[in-house]
C-alpha cells in the first residue's frame, strides 16, 4: 500500500477532527454490517430484526 502525502495526511486530519459526528457513524455502521454479516448467529438476526422494525414502527 502507498503512503500518503504529507498534504493528504494533513487533509484527512483536518475532515476527522471537523466531522467526528459523520466518522462516529460511519465506525458504527461499518461494527454493525460485519456483525451481521460475520459474527450474528440466528438468534443475533431475530433479535436485530425485531429492533429495527420497532424502531421503523415508531419513526
Amino acid at each position: 500500500m502507498a503512503e500518503l502525502s504529507e498534504a493528504r495526511r494533513k487533509a484527512n486530519k483536518k475532515w476527522n477532527e471537523k466531522n467526528k459526528d459523520k466518522q462516529r457513524v460511519y465506525l458504527y455502521r461499518s461494527h454493525a454490517k460485519k456483525f451481521v454479516r460475520e459474527i450474528a448467529n440466528e438468534d443475533d438476526l431475530k433479535e436485530l430484526r425485531k429492533m429495527i422494525n420497532e424502531r421503523l414502527s415508531n419513526a
